[in-house]
């Protein structure tokens, strides 16, 4: 499947839907709201916001919810992506942000990045995916089923982790 075109992107209609997220964010202790928004291969705009937790370590960033409402709605395959702070500004996604948009969007998602936009091999190049899992003896082998990108080991389902994991 193939990313809608950077030319055939409402860049500015996902852009609004970031900031609109944005202003419904919980970020209580940072002072930093963040909202994200992307296109779906199939037309829909999913959004999400970072929900912050006084126990840091398990805030939520603003692609974590979009990935979720991505999921929850039936999955599917992001093609364009944008993030944004308070000022609506674009921002990068975390490192570990980067991972969970190629899960859901891969090698063709179109990132709206500060400098341009850019597809997800150059946001984050030679990256981990499913596939890896096969070829280094995972025990579920990475095989993928669906166009949302969930994967089922035998067994079982498995969402995002090698152990099987919810």
């Amino acid at each position: 499947m193939t990313a809608v075109p950077v030319r055939e992107t409402d860049w500015e209609a996902l852009r609004g839907a970031a900031r609109d997220v944005m202003s419904r964010a919980y970020a209580p202790y940072s002072g930093f709201p963040v909202g994200a928004a992307a296109l779906t291969a199939d037309g829909r705009t999913v959004t999400g916001c970072n929900v912050e937790n006084a126990a840091y370590g398990v805030a939520l960033c603003a692609e974590c919810g979009l990935i979720s409402e991505l999921v929850a709605g039936g999955g599917g395959r992001l093609t364009a992506f944008t993030c944004c702070g308070r000022d609506g500004e674009r921002l990068m996604p975390c490192g570990r942000c980067r991972q969970l948009l190629w899960e859901h969007g891969g090698p063709d998602l179109l990132v709206d990045t500060p400098s341009g936009i850019r597809p997800m091999t150059e946001v984050l190049p030679d990256a981990f995916g499913a596939d890896d899992l096969g070829r280094h003896g995972s025990r579920t082998g990475g095989e993928r089923h669906g166009a949302g990108g969930e994967q089922h080991a035998t067994g079982g389902e498995q969402h995002g982790t090698a152990e099987g994991q919810h």
